[in-house]
């Protein structure tokens, strides 16, 4: 745009011959540039375990990457888990500087409602290489993979969650609070996970992928059940948390041990 308006006034240049002058003069663009993704020099850097041709189930890796977006005054980060096999967000939380513990609330709550993955991979980020955060998936037996440094598609799959929420709800709107970007990030997320199609999934969403390949087992945290005998066959209406649940199978029942009732069979996504 800059370049064809100039270009009305007579003044033929491109933006190759704009970078080349500014460098000579030493004249940088005045922007933004919050760094996601800083190593700290003592932490450990685990390598990356080259997932993708191998990642055939949900639960089996799971990524998480931090972004930030700008608001009317200020920008706020934002990070997500998201399960690599079917792309669902599995929990995400807001804050407003890039410490490690919201990344540890977030990954707190996933594991909470979900069990936990084989695998979890993030970028090289100080919040990701911490002390706190890599003691947490060590002490869950999680195997840990971290993206090679600057190569963004090792975690691809988190960078298109980024595209799309920016493009589709954030740009569009302007936010004044961290309560309204909450809220629509809430919005969002919901209907990313139950209702945004896939093309990579053949037309599925994220929710369908995960569950389809799950069938009577656990999806940890989507609901809780009743107390009670369920025929063999039957499609079990919610689940158990893994760590709650004990199933004992005979010719004619499936016996479940857990909390006595639950709400109705739905899932929601949880913010910060």
């Amino acid at each position: 745009m800059q370049r064809d308006l100039l270009r009305a006034e007579g003044i033929a240049i491109g933006r190759l011959a704009v970078a080349t002058l500014m460098r000579r003069m030493g004249i940088k663009a005045l922007y933004r540039r919050p760094n996601t993704s800083k190593p700290a020099p003592r932490h450990k850097i685990y390598p990356y375990l080259r997932l993708r041709p191998a990642v055939d189930r949900p639960n089996q890796v799971w990524a998480m990457d931090t972004t930030y977006i700008v608001m009317a005054r200020c920008f706020v980060y934002l990070a997500a888990v998201v399960d690599w096999f079917s792309r669902r967000v599995l929990a995400w939380r807001l804050s407003i500087a890039l410490e490690t513990e919201f990344c540890l609330e977030a990954v707190n709550e996933a594991l909470a409602r979900h069990g936990k993955p084989e695998i979890f991979n993030t970028d090289q980020g100080s919040q990701f290489t911490s002390l706190a955060f890599i003691g947490l998936l060590q002490d869950q037996s999680i195997e840990i993979s971290m993206d090679g440094r600057g190569a963004w598609r090792d975690n691809v799959f988190v960078e298109l969650l980024w595209r799309s929420a920016k493009c589709e709800e954030v740009y569009l709107r302007a936010y004044d609070s961290v309560i309204d970007l909450r809220a629509s990030l809430r919005r969002y997320l919901d209907f990313y996970n139950a209702r945004r199609p896939h093309s990579s999934l053949g037309a599925r969403t994220p929710e369908q992928a995960y569950l389809d390949h799950i069938p009577q087992r656990v999806v940890a945290g989507q609901n809780r059940c009743w107390r009670g005998v369920v025929p063999v066959g039957l499609r079990l209406p919610c689940a158990l948390p893994r760590h709650l649940r004990d199933v004992r199978i005979n010719r004619q029942a499936i016996h479940l041990a857990g909390p006595e009732r639950c709400s109705e069979n739905r899932t929601t996504s949880w913010g910060a």
